[in-house]
């Protein structure tokens, strides 16, 4: 029992003494979580306010760098406008300045025109005293010619006009012929401006028919597709080939514009191409424009090839073939240049071989006379001068080159065949058709020619010569003289220029003979 009692006793004394442990235990692990609790808030506290310590700073900063940009750009805007108002100032001043000066000039100029106008009323009263003592003299010598003379004024008055009139128009052809001859002296630099002002006036048609190509759409549909979206289409063609493209308000056309027919000529196979093919974007453009333009190469040289072989002539340069070859896509009047310089190779040898002379030559040298019209919009110079120099470069003949060199007088001729060339050169040009005019207009334009020269007292006869380029006209010797001959020349061509259209020049000759017969008996 008393064992009992001991184990009871020791079981209450175990269980208070765990209580009192546990509750230590309890109490000091929740002061070590309050103190951990304490520190953790601490910490918080400590980095917000070192954050919110970083964030004012940046917020200074901030504020400070708008601060200092707002007062750059007010004091940028400030600079512009003092400076404005300084240019203003500046130009109130200046103006201010010329309008003093002009108010000065107009006083005085109005003081000039004040004692100007005295002096003229004073000289106009002296004129009125001279011009009544002239009358009265003129009185008195009429009266004394009438008195000598024996005729009337009537009679008087009309010999001596005819006299005067006589006087007058001897005088006035001089007067025209010294004008004209001081024109003649100036007439290079005269001939650049007239040049300038008829073609600013007067070319925009021809250059239209001249540079331009028009292509025939299927529908108006495709104007869209050609021009592509917000244009790059339109772009990437203008870029590949070089040429501008119209597109207007012309129904089922778009117009391609180009001052050099090669590139015209590929830019219109390529857009031909294009619209069968349906496929228009960028990258097809660029790849046909290029197959067209090698093809195109290819097609130069063929032609040039061509115009040798036509002529019977050895292989040329590969260069001069291509130059040849570009001719082919070239007019002049209307007339493919490439068919002319051919026609003046036979011509030039057709007209050697009559006279003794190397026809090869000949024909080489017609063949190449206009070459240099392939390069004339690249090379500055006459065409006949630029020829001349690339034929040189490639190594032609000497008498080749001087032969293309003079066949427009730019040069003198070394030899025959200069002169062969530009006589061909004329007869190719002149022959009627050749320049695509019908034969209608051609006699419509002679018998105009003519007409105009008979329609002068005077005139004899008139003949339209060299395919309607020059007039010859017969005047009788009784009636013209040699001073009217000249002013008779000058009014025919005026006529001419005023009523008739034809290309290039025509050039009036007057004729005059004076025959003296006797016979001794």
């Amino acid at each position: 029992m008393f064992f009992l009692a001991n184990i009871y006793v020791t079981g209450i004394s175990c269980l208070v003494i765990g209580i009192v442990v546990g509750y230590s235990i309890l109490a000091w692990i929740d002061k070590r979580r309050r103190e951990s609790v304490l520190t953790e808030e601490k910490g918080i506290i400590e980095k917000a306010r070192r954050e919110a310590d970083t964030l004012t700073r940046e917020a200074k900063l901030a504020a400070a760098e708008e601060a200092q940009r707002q007062r750059e750009t007010t004091e940028a805007t400030l600079a512009v406008r003092q400076k404005d108002t300084a240019d203003a100032e500046r130009r109130l001043a200046e103006r201010d300045s010329l309008l003093n000066r002009q108010l000065e000039n107009l006083v005085q100029g109005e003081r000039n025109l004040r004692t100007h106008k005295e002096e003229l009323e004073k000289r106009s009263d002296s004129l009125e005293i001279q011009r009544v003592e002239l009358g009265d003299l003129i009185r008195q010598r009429r009266e004394q010619l009438e008195s000598i003379s024996g005729l009337d004024a009537t009679n008087a008055r009309e010999q001596l006009l005819k006299e005067v009139e006589r006087d007058a128009t001897l005088e006035a052809t001089k007067i025209s012929r010294r004008v004209l001859d001081d024109a003649k002296a100036r007439a290079e630099d005269r001939a650049r401006q007239i040049i300038a002002t008829a073609i600013q006036r007067y070319a925009g048609e021809h250059t239209f028919e001249s540079t331009t190509a028009t292509i025939t759409l299927p529908g108006d549909e495709i104007k869209g597709r050609i021009i592509g979206r917000e244009g790059r289409n339109i772009r990437a063609f203008e870029n590949a080939t070089g040429v501008t493209v119209l597109i207007d308000d012309t129904p089922n056309a778009v117009v391609l514009s180009a001052f050099d027919p090669v590139r015209r000529e590929i830019a219109r196979e390529a857009m031909s191409r294009l619209i069968l093919d349906g496929r228009i974007h960028p990258t097809r453009i660029e790849e046909v424009v290029n197959k067209v333009a090698q093809e195109m190469d290819e097609a130069i040289v063929r032609h040039g090839e061509d115009a040798v072989v036509r002529l019977g002539l050895p292989p040329m340069h590969g260069e001069v073939v291509k130059l040849l070859g570009r001719l082919h896509f070239r007019q002049s009047f209307c007339q493919n240049l490439l068919e002319h310089s051919v026609e003046v190779g036979h011509l030039a040898g057709l007209m050697a071989a009559e006279l003794g002379l190397d026809i090869q030559l000949a024909k080489r040298s017609g063949l190449l006379h206009d070459i240099g019209k392939a390069v004339s919009q690249e090379v500055e110079g006459a065409h006949a001068l630029v020829g001349a120099e690339i034929l040189k470069t490639h190594g032609e003949l000497d008498s080749v080159i001087n032969a293309v060199a003079s066949h427009h007088g730019e040069v003198p001729s070394q030899g025959p065949m200069g002169v062969l060339v530009s006589a061909a050169d004329a007869i190719s040009a002149s022959r009627p058709g050749a320049r695509s005019e019908t034969m209608t207009t051609y006699l419509k334009r002679v018998e105009d020619l003519e007409r105009i020269g008979l329609s002068y007292p005077g005139v004899e006869k008139c003949f339209a010569v060299q395919a309607g380029r020059e007039l010859r006209v017969l005047v009788q010797p009784e009636e013209i003289n040699d001073e009217q001959a000249f002013a008779l020349a000058r009014n025919i061509a005026r006529k001419v220029e005023g009523e008739l259209q034809y290309p290039g020049q025509i050039r009036v000759v007057v004729l005059r003979e004076t025959k003296c017969v006797d016979l001794a008996k």
